[in-house]
């Protein structure tokens, strides 16, 4: 039966649950803050996951696995990660019924034992560059969690690289950030901005954090991803040092950078509705559902079965993968298999009666819009790749326009703390010019109940008076609300 799902305008964070729900994507797992994957969740993650893994090899890097558990003494030997991250940390003390000698913390993030490795590792400057990736989980212990967007423990992938020069440390930051950008709007279907993060909001040990900032359906600012500049942080903490090439020693150049199953959330608060699951076909695990529908068991069998099996086929074909399924759910009335489908999101549905089976022509539905065609068994393949093109098209245009919509030039901190007040019908990103202080924008947190600097766009090189201390040539930056 479907499940009822509560309107996004009436509750939007009940909603979010409720689609997940409805969709079969999560769990609850018995470990506070824990979640299990049910598998058409997973199914999305392993798309979102082959689209960057090819990304990263296209540009050089190579997968790696490092240990789940890390020496406590590692995360204590850079003093700013280890203050960011020790509320977070979960820690082992006692294994095989014994008090451990030292504490292992469970990685809330790889730059220790990677830097440890690495120290290992090079010598000369012709060990260098090092680009490796790791696909795993984390475990970063969450008081209010929340599935997808903040969980105990999660899965993700950090890229971790080392340079014998700051500029080419420096240009791998980058590059990892518009690898970001372009698979998410893509694969994806997000729109995001990519700038540099504030003092503030910048990663515990980096030189420089960026980062790609969504907006979700509710306006508020998702951080999708993030790539750091360490400068030489790690390297001195962790001694990955190396004869140049003028035969010096010197210490190596580190960058690290990540993207998590906190997409699958972006991608539910960007593209669902009221009825469910939208998933953009680039990463839908089923792109396309044939539902065969008779009451003449023989009917279903002999004739329309056979023909969806084949349809099936020739989508695959087309498709290059095994993306195209046929529903078998007989003990379910069509109008529950029809929703079933629709609350996963899958973006095309066929449907096949005896109607259709005697005209040779199918019902076609799109997820996006539901609107209808009926194609014949000749143009069917066709057909469906390009309306696959056309709602990964229009989930895109559809969730830029809305961003769009809903982001506004703030001029004064007056009109920045009118813009986010909880009785406006503005919020979502507001402009302004700000050159303030780490302070200052503490103070403009309380001021707007929550509202902080996502980022400084890179390529938005405008100046203006500063909201806030009225400094003529400040930088502009985009303030949101945000998970």
């Amino acid at each position: 039966m479907a499940k009822n799902i509560t309107s996004k305008e009436s509750n939007f964070s009940q909603w979010y649950l409720d689609v997940i729900k409805a969709a079969q994507l999560a769990d609850y797992a018995p470990v506070r803050g824990c979640m299990v994957v049910r598998p058409n969740g997973y199914g999305i993650w392993e798309n979102i996951q082959a689209v960057f893994d090819r990304a990263f090899k296209e540009t050089g890097h190579v997968n790696a696995y490092f240990p789940l558990l890390i020496p406590n003494s590692f995360m204590e030997r850079e003093a700013e990660h280890v203050e960011g991250f020790a509320p977070e940390c979960a820690v082992v003390t006692h294994a095989g019924g014994e008090k451990l000698e030292e504490p292992y913390v469970i990685r809330p993030t790889s730059e220790t034992v990677i830097g440890h490795m690495y120290s290992q590792w090079v010598q000369s400057w012709r060990d260098l560059p090092i680009l490796i990736n790791q696909w795993c989980s984390v475990v970063r212990w969450e008081k209010r969690p929340r599935l997808f967007l903040r969980t105990s423990e999660f899965l993700w992938q950090e890229g971790h690289t080392a340079h014998s020069t700051r500029e080419e440390a420096f240009a791998e930051t980058f590059q990892m950030l518009d690898v970001y950008q372009r698979i998410m709007q893509e694969e994806l279907a997000l729109p995001v901005l990519y700038g540099e993060k504030s003092e503030n909001e910048r990663f515990p040990g980096a030189d420089n954090t960026y980062s790609c900032e969504a907006m979700m359906g509710d306006k508020k600012a998702l951080q999708a991803g993030t790539s750091h500049f360490l400068g030489q942080n790690f390297a001195r903490a962790f001694n990955i040092s190396f004869q140049n090439k003028n035969g010096e020693m010197d210490f190596a150049w580190t960058t690290s950078w990540g993207v998590s199953t906190r997409l699958i959330g972006a991608l539910i608060m960007t593209h669902a509705d009221n009825d469910g699951l939208v998933l953009p076909p680039r990463i839908a695990p089923v792109k396309v559902v044939i539902i065969p529908i008779s009451k003449d068991e023989r009917k279903i069998k002999d004739e329309l079965e056979p023909l969806a099996e084949n349809i099936m086929r020739q989508l695959n074909s087309a498709l290059n993968g095994l993306y195209a399924q046929v529903d078998k759910q007989y003990h379910m009335r069509p109008a529950d298999r029809f929703f079933y489908h629709l609350q996963r999101g899958v973006p095309v549905r066929i449907e096949l009666g005896e109607g259709e089976y005697d005209a040779r022509k199918f019902t076609v539905v799109r997820r996006d819009t539901s609107e209808k065609e009926r194609i014949s068994v000749e143009a069917i393949a066709d057909r469906v790749k390009t309306l696959l093109k056309d709602i990964q098209d229009n989930l895109y245009y559809k969730a830029r326009t809305f961003r769009d919509d809903n982001t506004h030039d703030v001029l004064s901190l007056g009109e920045l703390k009118e813009f986010f007040a909880k009785d406006s019908s503005k919020g979502g990103f507001a402009r302004a010019y700000f050159s303030g202080s780490s302070d200052d924008e503490r103070d403009i947190k309380d001021i707007t109940g929550g509202a902080t600097i996502r980022c400084m766009p890179v390529d938005d090189d405008t100046r203006g008076p500063c909201i806030y201390t009225g400094h003529p040539d400040a930088r502009r930056v985009i303030f949101a609300k945000a998970y």
